[in-house]
C-alpha cells in the first residue's frame, strides 16, 4: 500500500465530508442506550434532587461519569451535533422533557447511582414508551374493576 499525504490527495481526487444523515429521536436515544450498554457493569453517577432545584438552573449542570457523560463521549451522538454533557444540552439533544429527565436522571429516583445497563433500560422505556404506558393503563383498569367488584358485591 502506498500512502500519500493529504495535499497529494486532493490534486488527484476531489475530497468532501458529508455529514451523517440525522437521527430522529428514537434512534438519537438508542444509540445512548447502546453507549450505556457498552459501560453495562460500571456505575454510573446521577444528579442529586433535580426537584428542589428550580428549573432555570438545570441548564448548566453536569456530573462527572453520568449517562450524560457516556452520551457525550460518543463519537456518533457528538457528530449528531450532542454538545456538552451538560443537563440542558442533553434535554435539547435528546428532546427530554423535565419529567423524562427528573425521573432518569435525578438521584431521589434511583440513588446516588446504577449501573449502565439499567440506565439503559431506562432510556429505552423513553424511546418505546408505549408498551410501558399500555402496561400501566391496563393494570389501572383491571385495578378499577376490581375495586368495582368488591364495592358492588359488598
Amino acid at each position: 500500500m502506498e500512502h500519500k499525504s493529504v495535499e497529494v490527495l486532493r490534486g488527484l481526487a476531489e475530497v468532501r465530508f458529508e455529514p451523517p444523515a440525522p437521527l430522529s429521536r428514537k434512534e438519537r436515544l438508542e444509540a445512548w442506550a447502546k453507549a450505556l450498554d457498552r459501560q453495562s457493569g460500571v456505575p454510573v453517577r446521577l444528579f442529586h434532587q433535580l426537584e428542589f432545584m428550580p428549573r432555570a438552573e438545570w441548564g448548566p449542570l453536569r456530573v462527572e461519569g453520568s449517562p450524560l457523560t457516556i452520551a457525550y463521549n460518543d463519537p456518533l451522538l457528538r457528530a449528531q451535533g450532542l454538545q456538552s454533557d451538560r443537563l440542558g444540552d442533553a434535554m435539547a439533544f435528546f428532546d427530554m422533557s423535565e419529567r423524562e429527565t427528573h425521573r432518569m436522571l435525578c438521584s431521589c429516583m434511583h440513588g446516588a447511582s446504577m449501573t449502565g445497563s439499567r440506565a439503559a433500560g431506562l432510556v429505552r422505556q423513553m424511546a418505546s414508551p408505549l408498551p410501558h404506558l399500555a402496561m400501566r393503563v391496563g393494570l389501572g383498569a383491571f385495578g378499577a374493576s376490581v375495586l368495582g367488584l368488591f364495592l358492588y358485591m359488598g
